[in-house]
């Protein structure tokens, strides 16, 4: 993966690059059983994340563009009212949160390919690795799995984005990332 030198925003980074990921992950499952583990889950993940922050993004741009932004002669107002719908067409919140949760218990492979890809950059990130235990912590407290469901999908999609930006992004993109979706900063 390309990435320009000059990239700067390192949320708009990390969203481009788990795209991608997934749809690397997508195309080499027939012929890799990791791969194919992945794509189960992340394209879960990846679709629950999409559709929360869509809204988000798109308002964002309009913010960029001012007033011109918010003229219907422009194409965002149309994708402001529209962001919203994502969720209603790849499913609600809940029950991608739910997607993810039944793959975690039913494919133990799916759970290894998410942790392979986490630890893949381990002792890059304090910050990441940190989240990865947690992740693993959580995983493994079955009775409040579902009640913190969105909760832990977002933490997983903001790990999956860390792991990507440390393999791929400028050093001080990938740390400003994991700095301030992971430890808070």
């Amino acid at each position: 993966i390309f990435i320009a030198k000059d990239e700067v925003n390192e949320e708009a980074l990390g969203e481009r690059l788990a795209p991608l990921r997934i749809a690397r992950a997508v195309d080499r499952a027939p012929h890799d059983e990791h791969e194919s583990a992945l794509a189960r889950l992340v394209t879960a993940v990846g679709k629950y994340w999409i559709c929360k922050r869509a809204p988000v993004f798109v308002n964002e741009a309009q913010e960029c563009l001012g007033g011109i932004g918010y003229v219907e002669e422009n194409i965002l107002p149309r994708l402001y009212r529209q962001a919203p719908l994502n969720s209603i067409w790849e499913g609600r919140g809940n029950v991608q949160c739910l997607d993810v949760l039944r793959a975690l218990r039913r494919e133990p492979e799916v759970r290894d390919a998410l942790f392979a890809e986490l630890y893949r950059v381990r002792g890059e990130s304090a910050a990441l690795d940190q989240e990865a235990q947690w992740l693993d912590q959580v995983l493994n407290d079955v009775t409040a799995l579902e009640l913190r469901s969105r909760y832990i999908v977002e933490r997983m999609a903001l790990a999956l984005q860390a792991a990507l930006l440390l393999q791929a992004a400028p050093g001080n993109v990938a740390s400003a990332f994991c700095q301030s979706r992971l430890a808070g900063a």
